[in-house]
């Protein structure tokens, strides 16, 4: 048979039929009056929900909505404002590594300058707090209130009769895979937090009020780096590390970062780099913030730097290594359960 030269194309989405502009009845079309949306390996329409992680089956959706037939191209979906920003915004220009006649390097033991950081007020808030927390046991005495550090357990101390009590805890570590929250020593999973929260404990023993200590231990901060044709940015990612005892020194070749964490008695990470390239110490900047420290190096001289730092012998040290502590985004519960009981929890996924 053929082909009716009458026909024309619908272009609402979800129909893509051929229609007869003099038989178009109101109800003819089946389609999907909003858009289609693709977020976290789904696929589907914002009218009406429907969704799918194969990309066949989303072509297949039936539609949600009849109506008339249109042959009327839909216009083009607006940019998006970050769409917009992303055209005007500056272009970062990548240069070729220095292969040119470079700045003279100065001694790496030269005098060390200590650059004033700029600290975030957020921080400042939780030093405050460290300090209060810190504060808490004084010469061996437990301030009433104090919440048992044992995972899951919950009990706070009213006095020494709160000893007598028994502690149900759970002895493993809080897991967050995929939506999933769990305990590590006994599996109970569930997708709720509060759920989470308030599952009771695997093991049974006796209260712990304080923190183990770790007097003169090492902290193991994840870091990394990027550069501008103008700035080299080293990033130190790091929580609950006190600013007022920290520091950044540097000199034109060196840089020198010491971060102490008082909650983990006073242990430090420290960081020592011979700088693959020269920098301006004057026009270079610190800034400290609540979950990372980041050092803005300006460059003395134009060009890219084929890595950051030059390897360094470590010196030999025959003495007994200190205990290495992992700082990492691990949850501390006994924070989040006191909050949780002011009604005040709020948990984002980083």
């Amino acid at each position: 048979m053929p082909e009716d030269k009458n026909l024309v194309q619908c272009y609402n989405r979800g129909c893509g039929q051929l229609f007869d502009p003099n038989k178009n009845d109101k109800d003819d079309c089946c389609h999907h009056p909003g858009s289609p949306v693709f977020h976290d390996a789904y696929k589907g329409w914002s009218c009406c929900n429907k969704k799918s992680v194969d990309f066949t089956e989303f072509l297949n959706i039936k539609g949600c909505t009849l109506s008339k037939h249109s042959n009327v191209k839909p216009p083009e979906p607006e940019k998006k404002a970050l769409d917009k920003e992303l055209e005007t915004k500056e272009i970062i220009e990548v240069r070729a590594p220095i292969t040119g006649p470079q700045l003279i390097r100065p001694p790496f033991e030269s005098p060390l300058v200590t650059l004033e950081a700029r600290i975030a007020d957020s921080l400042r808030d939780l030093v405050q707090k460290t300090e209060q927390k810190v504060a808490t046991v004084d010469d061996g005495n437990i301030a009433i209130g104090t919440s048992c550090k044992n995972g899951g357990c919950g009990t706070t101390y009213e006095g020494p009769q709160s000893n007598d009590t028994i502690c149900t805890y759970h002895p493993g570590c809080p897991v967050f895979h995929e939506g999933l929250k769990f305990w590590s020593c006994c599996q109970r999973r569930t997708t709720d937090f509060n759920t989470f929260l308030s599952q009771p404990g695997c093991t049974s023993g006796y209260h712990k009020w304080t923190k183990e200590g770790t007097a003169a231990g090492t902290v193991k901060c994840r870091w990394d780096w990027h550069q501008t044709p103008d700035y080299v940015i080293v990033s130190v990612y790091a929580k609950k590390y006190d600013p007022t005892l920290s520091f950044i020194k540097v000199n034109p070749i060196r840089l020198n970062i010491k971060l102490v964490f008082r909650e983990e008695g006073d242990a430090v990470f420290e960081l020592d780099l011979e700088l693959r390239g020269v920098i301006t110490v004057q026009s270079s900047s610190a800034s400290m913030m609540p979950s990372k420290v980041e050092i803005k190096l300006k460059k003395a001289e134009p060009g890219a730097w084929a890595k950051l730092d030059f390897p360094r012998a470590e010196p030999k040290n025959e003495e007994p290594k200190p205990q290495v502590i992992q700082e990492d985004d691990s949850v501390d519960l006994s924070t989040v359960e006191a909050i949780h009981s002011m009604g005040k929890v709020n948990v984002t996924a980083e």
